[in-house]
């Protein structure tokens, strides 16, 4: 039995496998449309800390990502 609870509406949800709740993590199609939404409107943000970002010198030369 998986449960859970939607992280947008809070509303919980049961099913006895992932092929029951297609949607999962959401509880339905809405919620997941408002969570992508939310992804393509960049309201999903994590702050900008210039002080912690490494210099390509500090990464032996490698650009970071490679």
């Amino acid at each position: 039995m998986i449960t859970g609870r939607c992280p947008i509406c809070d509303r919980k949800f049961s099913g006895a496998s992932l092929q029951e709740l297609p949607q999962h993590p959401f509880c339905s199609e809405k919620c997941r449309l408002i969570d992508l939404g939310r992804w393509l409107g960049e309201r999903y943000r994590m702050p900008a800390d210039d002080a912690g970002a490494a210099t390509v010198d500090e990464l032996d030369g490698e650009p970071p990502f490679s």
